[in-house]
C-alpha cells in the first residue's frame, strides 16, 4: 500500500472532503486530479494510479474503459470507483452502497413502501437502484416533466417514503426544497443526498414532524468507505464512517451563541474561535457594516421590526456558511424564522447569566424594558432554539470548557 496512489476523478473539484476521508480511513496517498473532457483518454490509459473516485462529469465516460463492472454499477449504468486490475480498470458504483447505509442508519424499513424519488440526475440513478433492491414499491420518479411531476404529486399523497437527489437546498441556494414533507401525511422516512448544509429545509421539516431522516453527509462518507475497502483491500467498520461523520460534522459546523443582551456572547465567541481557530463572527457588527448604521440609528430610524428584517436578512447569509464562531443579537429568537437559518448548519449554544449582571448601555430594548420582562418574552425561545444552555455566571474558563466538552 506504501507505493500505492489514489485521487479523485473529476472536472472542476473546488473544496471536496474526499482526500480528508480517505486519509481517516486508511492513509494512502489520496489526491485531486481535475482533468478536462478532451484530457480524459489520455490519463485513463496513463495515469499510475491504483484506484480512484470519479465524479461530475464523468461517472457515464468511464465506463467504456472498464474491463469488468459490479453488478450495481451495471445495472445503474454509471461508474464512481475505478481500481486497477490485472484485466485492466473494474468499475463499481459505491454511491448505491451509500444511500442504503444512511437508510439503515435512519432506522427507515423501506421495503413494500410506495417511494417518491425526486430528480432524474446522475444520483437518482444510484437511488433508484439501491431503493429497488430493498423492496420499495412502487418507486414513483419525479422530474420536472413527464409522467409524474411536480403538478401533479396530488396522485402521490399517499406516499411513504421521499427522497430528494436534486440539487435544491444545497449551499449557497439553501432553504430550498423539492416538496413540502407535509402534503404527505403518510410520510414514514425522509432522505436527502445534499450534505451542505448538514440539515437541507427537506430534513429540518421532517425533523420538526417528528419523521426519521438523513441527509448526504452519511451518504458521502459510506461510499467512500466501500471505495476505500477496495483501495486497501480489507474491511472498515461501521464505527469508522460514524467517527469521520462526527468529525466532519464539527468542523463543518457553526457554533452559535445566543442569549440575553449581555450576556456574554462577543465575549465567550472571541476565545472559543480562538481555542478552536475558528473565524469568528459578530452578527450585529456585521448588521451595522451591511447597514452603514448603528444599532440604535437603526432602532430610531426603522423600529424594531425594520431592525429584525436587517438582523434576518444577515443571519440567512452568515447561516450557509460553516466552521465559524457566531455571536448573535439578544433578540433573534423572537423571530421564528431565523430557527432554520442558523440551525442548517449550526450548533446552537444558550448562554445564561444573571438577570442583576446583564449591562444595558448601548442597548435600545434592554434601555426601554427590564431584563426580567424580555427574559420572560424570550425564555421558550431560547430554549427552543437551543443544543445547548451553559452558564455564564462564572469564570470564562469555565464556560468555554462546558462548551468544548460537549462539542466532543
Amino acid at each position: 500500500m506504501e507505493n500505492k496512489k489514489f485521487g479523485l476523478l473529476g472536472r472542476k473539484l473546488g473544496h471536496s472532503w474526499s482526500p480528508q476521508i480517505h486519509a481517516m480511513l486508511a492513509g494512502y496517498d489520496y489526491r485531486l486530479y481535475e482533468v478536462e473532457p478532451e484530457g480524459l483518454d489520455a490519463f485513463l490509459k496513463t495515469t499510475d494510479l491504483a484506484g480512484m473516485n470519479v465524479t461530475i462529469p464523468y461517472k457515464k465516460d468511464v465506463v467504456p474503459y472498464c474491463a469488468t463492472l459490479s453488478h450495481a454499477a451495471e445495472r445503474i449504468g454509471s461508474v464512481n470507483t475505478l481500481v486497477r486490475t490485472a484485466a485492466g480498470w473494474h468499475g463499481d458504483n459505491t454511491d448505491y452502497t451509500g444511500f442504503r447505509y444512511i437508510v439503515k442508519k435512519a432506522g427507515a424499513d423501506v421495503a413494500g413502501r410506495k417511494t417518491l424519488v425526486f430528480g432524474t440526475g446522475g444520483a437518482s440513478l444510484s437511488v433508484l437502484a439501491a431503493l429497488e433492491d430493498m423492496g420499495a414499491s412502487p418507486i414513483v420518479n419525479v422530474s420536472r416533466t413527464g409522467e409524474n411531476n411536480y403538478g401533479n404529486l396530488n396522485r402521490h399523497r399517499d406516499a411513504e417514503v421521499l427522497v430528494n437527489t436534486t440539487p435544491l437546498g444545497m449551499y449557497p441556494d439553501t432553504g430550498k426544497a423539492p416538496v413540502a414533507v407535509a402534503d404527505f401525511p403518510a410520510c414514514k422516512a425522509v432522505f436527502d443526498v445534499v450534505y451542505n448544509p448538514q440539515r437541507t429545509a427537506f430534513l429540518m421539516e421532517a425533523e420538526r414532524l417528528g419523521i426519521p431522516c438523513a441527509g448526504g453527509l452519511g451518504m458521502l462518507v459510506a461510499q467512500a468507505r466501500a471505495s476505500a475497502e477496495q483501495f486497501a483491500g480489507r474491511p472498515f467498520p461501521d464505527e469508522a464512517v460514524e467517527e469521520i461523520m462526527s468529525t466532519l460534522s464539527r468542523q463543518m459546523s457553526n457554533i452559535v451563541l445566543i442569549g440575553m443582551p449581555g450576556c456574554g456572547k462577543s465575549m465567550v465567541g472571541r476565545n472559543l474561535a480562538k481555542a478552536l481557530d475558528r473565524p469568528f463572527i459578530d452578527a450585529d457588527r456585521e448588521i451595522e457594516r451591511a447597514s452603514q448604521m448603528p444599532i440604535p440609528v437603526i432602532f430610531d430610524r426603522e423600529g424594531e421590526e425594520g431592525f429584525r428584517r436587517r438582523e434576518t436578512e444577515v443571519l440567512a447569509e452568515l447561516g450557509k456558511g460553516s466552521g465559524a464562531v457566531i455571536a448573535t443579537g439578544g433578540g433573534c429568537v423572537t423571530r421564528s424564522e431565523n430557527y432554520p437559518l442558523l440551525h442548517q448548519n449550526g450548533f446552537i449554544v444558550w448562554l445564561t447569566r444573571d438577570l442583576s449582571k446583564l449591562p444595558t448601555a448601548g442597548r435600545p430594548l434592554s434601555q426601554q424594558n427590564s431584563a426580567e420582562t424580555l427574559y420572560a418574552q424570550r425564555r421558550d425561545k431560547y430554549a427552543a432554539f437551543a443544543d445547548l444552555t451553559v452558564d455564564n455566571d462564572g469564570p470564562l474558563e469555565d464556560t468555554l470548557k462546558q462548551i468544548l466538552e460537549a462539542l466532543k
